[in-house]
């Protein structure tokens, strides 16, 4: 009978323990991560790509950086598109005013693989 008792708490406590931990790692994994700074860019980036290329479909985007001037600023991504086989790389620039965030110029530049 002692054994059974004992088997039963030992299997409680670690039952306990790791719903305990369970618990943790999904509180954890809920988090959200911050929105990064260049994400309302990244947005218009593939926006401004699906008009340019509306038979495209956008497999992938990579943000390469930001360049910072006194009175402007450049966004550069990377959208990889496909149309029916094609797949190529497209290269988008987007300068906007640093004080009013508004949007002067957007370039695209096609590359190969």
């Amino acid at each position: 009978m002692k054994r059974l008792l004992i088997s039963f708490l030992v299997t409680l406590l670690f039952c306990t323990v790791s719903g305990e931990q369970l618990n943790l790692l999904t509180h954890v994994h809920a988090q959200q991560k911050p929105i990064p700074p260049y994400a309302k860019w990244g947005e218009y980036a593939m926006e401004k790509t699906q008009q340019r290329y509306p038979n495209a479909k956008i497999i992938d985007y990579l943000h390469i950086g930001r360049t910072h001037g006194p009175h402007t600023s450049t966004e550069k991504f990377k959208l990889w598109l496909k149309v029916n086989q094609r797949e190529f790389g497209v290269f988008i620039n987007i300068e906007f005013n640093n004080e009013t965030q508004k949007v002067i110029k957007v370039t695209f530049k096609e590359t190969p693989k």
